[in-house]
Protein backbone atom coordinates (compact mmCIF):
# COMPACT_ATOMS: atom_id res chain seq x y z
CA UNK A 1 0.00 0.00 0.00
CA UNK A 2 1.36 3.40 -0.93
CA UNK A 3 2.39 5.75 1.83
CA UNK A 4 -0.44 8.31 2.26
CA UNK A 5 1.93 10.98 3.55
CA UNK A 6 4.22 10.56 0.55
CA UNK A 7 1.22 10.74 -1.77
CA UNK A 8 0.18 14.12 -0.41
CA UNK A 9 3.74 15.43 -0.24
CA UNK A 10 4.37 14.50 -3.86
CA UNK A 11 1.50 16.63 -5.04
CA UNK A 12 3.25 19.80 -3.87
CA UNK A 13 5.62 19.60 -6.82
CA UNK A 14 2.88 20.31 -9.35
CA UNK A 15 3.06 23.42 -11.47
CA UNK A 16 1.39 26.43 -9.94
CA UNK A 17 -1.37 28.18 -11.82
CA UNK A 18 -3.74 30.81 -10.41
CA UNK A 19 -7.51 30.64 -10.74
CA UNK A 20 -9.56 33.57 -11.96
CA UNK A 21 -13.05 32.59 -10.90
CA UNK A 22 -14.63 33.93 -7.72
CA UNK A 23 -15.33 30.30 -6.77
CA UNK A 24 -11.74 29.19 -7.30
CA UNK A 25 -11.20 28.50 -3.61
CA UNK A 26 -13.90 25.80 -3.77
CA UNK A 27 -12.01 24.04 -6.55
CA UNK A 28 -8.80 24.29 -4.54
CA UNK A 29 -10.43 22.73 -1.48
CA UNK A 30 -12.00 19.98 -3.59
CA UNK A 31 -8.57 19.00 -4.88
CA UNK A 32 -7.16 19.02 -1.37
CA UNK A 33 -10.00 16.91 0.05
CA UNK A 34 -9.83 14.47 -2.85
CA UNK A 35 -6.14 13.72 -2.30
CA UNK A 36 -6.74 13.51 1.44
CA UNK A 37 -9.49 10.88 1.09
CA UNK A 38 -7.50 9.03 -1.55
CA UNK A 39 -4.53 8.85 0.81
CA UNK A 40 -6.71 7.54 3.64
CA UNK A 41 -8.87 5.01 1.81
CA UNK A 42 -7.46 4.65 -1.71
CA UNK A 43 -10.69 5.78 -3.36
CA UNK A 44 -9.24 7.20 -6.56
CA UNK A 45 -11.40 10.33 -6.41
CA UNK A 46 -10.70 12.96 -9.08
CA UNK A 47 -10.08 16.43 -7.72
CA UNK A 48 -11.40 18.61 -10.52
CA UNK A 49 -14.87 19.12 -11.94
CA UNK A 50 -17.87 17.13 -10.75
CA UNK A 51 -15.90 13.91 -10.31
CA UNK A 52 -15.20 14.59 -6.65
CA UNK A 53 -18.84 14.95 -5.63
CA UNK A 54 -19.88 12.12 -7.93
CA UNK A 55 -17.47 9.78 -6.17
CA UNK A 56 -18.94 10.70 -2.80
CA UNK A 57 -22.58 10.59 -3.91
CA UNK A 58 -23.09 7.03 -2.62
CA UNK A 59 -22.21 8.13 0.92
CA UNK A 60 -20.10 5.01 1.48
CA UNK A 61 -16.78 6.81 1.87
CA UNK A 62 -18.34 9.44 4.13
CA UNK A 63 -19.78 6.85 6.51
CA UNK A 64 -16.50 4.94 6.44
CA UNK A 65 -14.66 8.05 7.53
CA UNK A 66 -17.25 8.72 10.24
CA UNK A 67 -16.48 5.32 11.78
CA UNK A 68 -12.74 5.99 11.49
CA UNK A 69 -13.10 9.25 13.41
CA UNK A 70 -15.20 7.48 16.04
CA UNK A 71 -12.55 4.77 16.49
CA UNK A 72 -9.85 7.43 16.89
CA UNK A 73 -11.94 9.20 19.52
CA UNK A 74 -12.38 5.97 21.46
CA UNK A 75 -8.65 5.27 21.33
CA UNK A 76 -7.93 8.68 22.87
CA UNK A 77 -10.92 8.52 25.23
CA UNK A 78 -12.26 11.72 23.72
CA UNK A 79 -15.65 13.07 24.71
CA UNK A 80 -17.06 12.94 21.19
CA UNK A 81 -17.94 11.28 18.95
CA UNK A 82 -19.08 8.24 20.90
CA UNK A 83 -21.05 6.29 18.30
CA UNK A 84 -20.35 5.32 14.73
CA UNK A 85 -22.83 4.77 11.91
CA UNK A 86 -24.37 1.74 10.21
CA UNK A 87 -24.55 2.05 6.43
CA UNK A 88 -24.93 0.11 3.22
CA UNK A 89 -21.45 -0.53 1.84
CA UNK A 90 -22.04 -2.68 -1.25
CA UNK A 91 -24.03 -2.34 -4.47
CA UNK A 92 -24.95 1.30 -3.87
CA UNK A 93 -25.70 3.31 -6.99
CA UNK A 94 -25.39 7.13 -6.95
CA UNK A 95 -28.78 8.76 -6.61
CA UNK A 96 -30.49 5.62 -5.32
CA UNK A 97 -32.47 5.36 -2.13
CA UNK A 98 -29.59 3.60 -0.34
CA UNK A 99 -27.19 6.34 -1.44
CA UNK A 100 -29.48 9.03 -0.08
CA UNK A 101 -29.85 7.08 3.14
CA UNK A 102 -26.07 6.82 3.56
CA UNK A 103 -25.61 10.54 2.97
CA UNK A 104 -28.42 11.38 5.41
CA UNK A 105 -26.81 9.09 7.99
CA UNK A 106 -23.49 10.90 7.65
CA UNK A 107 -25.17 14.29 7.94
CA UNK A 108 -26.94 13.20 11.11
CA UNK A 109 -23.67 11.93 12.56
CA UNK A 110 -21.92 15.25 11.82
CA UNK A 111 -24.72 17.17 13.48
CA UNK A 112 -25.29 15.06 16.61
CA UNK A 113 -22.02 13.23 17.29
CA UNK A 114 -19.37 15.55 15.90
CA UNK A 115 -21.15 18.83 16.69
CA UNK A 116 -20.48 20.54 13.36
CA UNK A 117 -22.06 24.04 13.36
CA UNK A 118 -25.27 24.35 11.40
CA UNK A 119 -23.80 27.00 9.13
CA UNK A 120 -21.32 24.40 7.86
CA UNK A 121 -23.84 21.63 7.29
CA UNK A 122 -25.27 20.54 3.96
CA UNK A 123 -28.37 18.72 2.83
CA UNK A 124 -28.70 15.39 1.06
CA UNK A 125 -29.66 17.00 -2.23
CA UNK A 126 -26.59 19.23 -2.11
CA UNK A 127 -24.40 16.17 -2.60
CA UNK A 128 -26.62 13.70 -4.45
CA UNK A 129 -27.86 16.25 -6.98
CA UNK A 130 -24.84 18.58 -6.61
CA UNK A 131 -27.01 21.56 -5.79
CA UNK A 132 -24.55 23.23 -3.41
CA UNK A 133 -21.03 21.87 -3.62
CA UNK A 134 -19.65 24.73 -1.51
CA UNK A 135 -21.61 23.59 1.56
CA UNK A 136 -20.42 20.01 1.06
CA UNK A 137 -16.78 21.07 0.79
CA UNK A 138 -16.90 23.33 3.85
CA UNK A 139 -18.53 20.59 5.93
CA UNK A 140 -15.95 18.00 4.91
CA UNK A 141 -13.14 20.42 5.70
CA UNK A 142 -14.58 20.92 9.19
CA UNK A 143 -14.84 17.14 9.66
CA UNK A 144 -11.19 16.89 8.64
CA UNK A 145 -10.28 19.47 11.30
CA UNK A 146 -12.05 17.47 14.00
CA UNK A 147 -10.33 14.27 12.88
CA UNK A 148 -6.92 15.97 12.84
CA UNK A 149 -7.30 16.77 16.54
CA UNK A 150 -7.76 13.07 17.15
CA UNK A 151 -4.56 12.15 15.32
CA UNK A 152 -5.92 11.32 11.87
CA UNK A 153 -4.17 12.40 8.71
CA UNK A 154 -5.19 15.96 7.85
CA UNK A 155 -5.48 17.75 4.50
CA UNK A 156 -2.80 20.26 3.70
CA UNK A 157 -5.15 23.18 4.33
CA UNK A 158 -5.72 21.94 7.87
CA UNK A 159 -1.98 21.50 8.30
CA UNK A 160 -1.48 25.08 7.16
CA UNK A 161 -4.02 26.20 9.73
CA UNK A 162 -2.14 24.37 12.47
CA UNK A 163 1.13 25.98 11.38
CA UNK A 164 -0.44 29.43 11.46
CA UNK A 165 -1.97 28.83 14.89
CA UNK A 166 1.39 27.70 16.26
CA UNK A 167 3.06 30.76 14.78
CA UNK A 168 0.48 33.07 16.33
CA UNK A 169 0.82 31.44 19.74
CA UNK A 170 4.63 31.46 19.59
CA UNK A 171 4.84 35.15 18.62
CA UNK A 172 1.68 37.07 19.60
CA UNK A 173 1.01 40.10 17.39
CA UNK A 174 1.87 43.56 18.61
CA UNK A 175 -0.91 45.86 19.88
CA UNK A 176 -3.07 47.56 17.25
CA UNK A 177 -1.85 45.11 14.58
CA UNK A 178 -4.84 43.10 13.40
CA UNK A 179 -4.54 39.76 11.72
CA UNK A 180 -6.74 38.17 9.09
CA UNK A 181 -7.05 35.03 11.25
CA UNK A 182 -8.43 36.67 14.38
CA UNK A 183 -11.85 35.22 13.68
CA UNK A 184 -10.52 31.76 12.81
CA UNK A 185 -12.03 28.59 14.18
CA UNK A 186 -10.31 26.20 16.52
CA UNK A 187 -7.53 24.42 14.67
CA UNK A 188 -5.14 23.42 17.45
CA UNK A 189 -4.37 19.73 17.42
CA UNK A 190 -5.13 17.65 20.47
CA UNK A 191 -2.29 17.11 22.96
CA UNK A 192 -0.25 14.12 21.94
CA UNK A 193 -1.70 13.97 18.43
CA UNK A 194 1.00 12.95 15.94
CA UNK A 195 1.98 15.38 13.23
CA UNK A 196 1.76 12.91 10.38
CA UNK A 197 1.27 15.24 7.44
CA UNK A 198 3.92 16.90 5.28
CA UNK A 199 5.03 20.39 6.13
CA UNK A 200 5.89 23.35 3.98
CA UNK A 201 9.42 23.22 2.64
CA UNK A 202 11.69 26.19 1.85
CA UNK A 203 11.13 25.59 -1.86
CA UNK A 204 7.40 26.10 -1.31
CA UNK A 205 8.04 29.41 0.43
CA UNK A 206 10.42 30.59 -2.26
CA UNK A 207 7.89 29.77 -4.94
CA UNK A 208 5.25 31.51 -2.84
CA UNK A 209 7.11 34.83 -2.83
CA UNK A 210 7.64 34.63 -6.57
CA UNK A 211 3.98 33.85 -7.19
CA UNK A 212 2.78 36.71 -5.01
CA UNK A 213 4.92 39.16 -6.98
CA UNK A 214 3.67 37.66 -10.22
CA UNK A 215 0.00 38.08 -9.26
CA UNK A 216 0.59 41.63 -8.05
CA UNK A 217 2.49 42.42 -11.25
CA UNK A 218 -0.60 41.75 -13.35
CA UNK A 219 -1.94 45.12 -12.27
CA UNK A 220 -0.65 47.76 -14.70
CA UNK A 221 -1.85 50.75 -12.68
CA UNK A 222 0.72 53.41 -11.72
CA UNK A 223 -0.22 53.03 -8.03
CA UNK A 224 -0.35 49.32 -7.30
CA UNK A 225 -2.05 47.80 -4.28
CA UNK A 226 0.67 47.53 -1.59
CA UNK A 227 1.52 44.06 -0.31
CA UNK A 228 4.69 44.00 1.79
CA UNK A 229 6.39 40.79 2.86
CA UNK A 230 6.87 40.67 6.63
CA UNK A 231 8.19 37.12 6.96
CA UNK A 232 7.91 33.79 5.19
CA UNK A 233 4.27 33.35 4.25
CA UNK A 234 3.16 36.55 6.03
CA UNK A 235 2.33 39.83 4.27
CA UNK A 236 1.01 43.26 5.17
CA UNK A 237 -1.64 44.42 2.72
CA UNK A 238 -3.13 47.80 1.92
CA UNK A 239 -2.41 51.05 3.66
CA UNK A 240 -3.34 49.57 7.04
CA UNK A 241 -1.35 47.18 9.23
CA UNK A 242 -3.48 44.14 8.40
CA UNK A 243 -1.46 40.93 8.24
CA UNK A 244 -2.44 37.95 6.11
CA UNK A 245 -0.98 34.46 5.82
CA UNK A 246 -0.37 33.10 2.34
CA UNK A 247 0.38 29.51 1.37
CA UNK A 248 0.86 27.50 -1.82
CA UNK A 249 -1.64 24.68 -2.16
CA UNK A 250 -0.51 22.60 -5.13
CA UNK A 251 -1.59 24.76 -8.06
CA UNK A 252 -3.18 27.58 -6.03
CA UNK A 253 -2.01 30.55 -3.99
CA UNK A 254 -4.23 30.57 -0.90
CA UNK A 255 -4.88 33.26 1.71
CA UNK A 256 -6.03 32.54 5.24
CA UNK A 257 -9.16 34.71 5.69
CA UNK A 258 -11.09 34.56 8.95
CA UNK A 259 -11.95 30.92 9.60
CA UNK A 260 -11.50 29.81 5.99
CA UNK A 261 -9.41 30.20 2.86
CA UNK A 262 -9.53 32.17 -0.36
CA UNK A 263 -7.36 32.47 -3.44
CA UNK A 264 -4.99 35.41 -3.51
CA UNK A 265 -6.34 36.66 -6.81
CA UNK A 266 -9.94 36.66 -5.56
CA UNK A 267 -8.80 38.31 -2.31
CA UNK A 268 -7.20 41.12 -4.30
CA UNK A 269 -10.31 41.45 -6.44
CA UNK A 270 -12.27 42.19 -3.26
CA UNK A 271 -9.78 44.50 -1.53
CA UNK A 272 -7.80 46.25 -4.25
CA UNK A 273 -9.74 49.46 -5.09
CA UNK A 274 -8.62 49.27 -8.70
CA UNK A 275 -9.78 45.66 -9.14
CA UNK A 276 -13.01 46.23 -7.22
CA UNK A 277 -14.17 49.12 -9.41
CA UNK A 278 -13.57 47.52 -12.78
CA UNK A 279 -12.86 44.18 -14.36
CA UNK A 280 -9.83 45.67 -16.10
CA UNK A 281 -7.05 47.71 -14.55
CA UNK A 282 -6.96 51.36 -15.46
CA UNK A 283 -4.60 54.27 -14.73
CA UNK A 284 -5.22 56.34 -11.66
CA UNK A 285 -5.21 59.75 -13.42
CA UNK A 286 -8.64 61.36 -13.90
CA UNK A 287 -10.56 60.61 -17.03
CA UNK A 288 -10.97 63.13 -19.82
CA UNK A 289 -14.27 64.94 -20.03
CA UNK A 290 -16.58 63.13 -22.42
CA UNK A 291 -19.96 63.91 -23.86
CA UNK A 292 -22.85 63.11 -21.56
CA UNK A 293 -26.40 63.31 -22.92
CA UNK A 294 -27.77 64.18 -19.46
CA UNK A 295 -25.57 67.26 -19.08
CA UNK A 296 -25.93 69.07 -22.39
CA UNK A 297 -25.79 72.84 -22.06
CA UNK A 298 -29.04 74.47 -23.11
CA UNK A 299 -28.98 75.69 -26.68
CA UNK A 300 -29.60 79.44 -27.22
CA UNK A 301 -33.07 80.39 -28.31
CA UNK A 302 -33.34 81.01 -32.06
CA UNK A 303 -33.41 84.58 -33.23
CA UNK A 304 -36.42 85.97 -35.03
CA UNK A 305 -36.35 84.97 -38.62
CA UNK A 306 -33.74 82.22 -38.15
CA UNK A 307 -34.72 78.66 -39.03
CA UNK A 308 -35.61 76.33 -36.19
CA UNK A 309 -33.16 73.42 -35.82
CA UNK A 310 -34.57 70.28 -37.30
CA UNK A 311 -37.02 72.10 -39.56
CA UNK A 312 -34.98 71.08 -42.59
CA UNK A 313 -36.02 67.46 -41.95
CA UNK A 314 -39.65 68.14 -42.78
CA UNK A 315 -39.06 68.52 -46.53
CA UNK A 316 -36.43 68.79 -49.16
CA UNK A 317 -36.88 72.60 -49.33
CA UNK A 318 -36.83 74.97 -46.36
CA UNK A 319 -40.12 76.65 -45.49
CA UNK A 320 -40.41 80.38 -46.34
CA UNK A 321 -42.72 82.59 -44.36
CA UNK A 322 -44.84 84.89 -46.63
CA UNK A 323 -44.22 88.58 -46.18
CA UNK A 324 -47.87 89.23 -45.48
CA UNK A 325 -47.82 86.91 -42.47
CA UNK A 326 -44.78 88.40 -40.73
CA UNK A 327 -45.29 90.01 -37.35
CA UNK A 328 -45.83 93.75 -37.31
CA UNK A 329 -43.56 94.04 -34.26
CA UNK A 330 -40.55 94.23 -36.56
CA UNK A 331 -41.72 97.51 -38.00
CA UNK A 332 -43.33 98.51 -41.27
CA UNK A 333 -42.41 96.47 -44.28
CA UNK A 334 -41.41 98.05 -47.56
CA UNK A 335 -43.66 96.76 -50.33
CA UNK A 336 -41.92 94.89 -53.03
Amino acid sequence: MADPVAGIAGSAAKSVRPFRSSEAYVEAMKEDLAEWLNALYGLGLPGGGDGFLTGLATGTALCQHANAVTDAARALAAARPTRGVAFQAHSVAPGSFMARDNVATFIGWCRTELGVPEVLMFETEDLVLRKNEKSVVLCLLEVARRGARLGLLAPRLVQFEQEIEQELHAAPPAPNVPSATEEGTETTAAPGAPARGPRMTPSDLRNLDELVREILGRCTCPDQFPMIKVSEGKYRVGDSSLLIFVRVLRSHVMVRVGGGWDTLEHYLDKHDPCRCSSTAHRPSQPRARTFSPQRVSPAPSPRPGSPVPGSERRGSRPEVTPISLRSTKEGSETPL
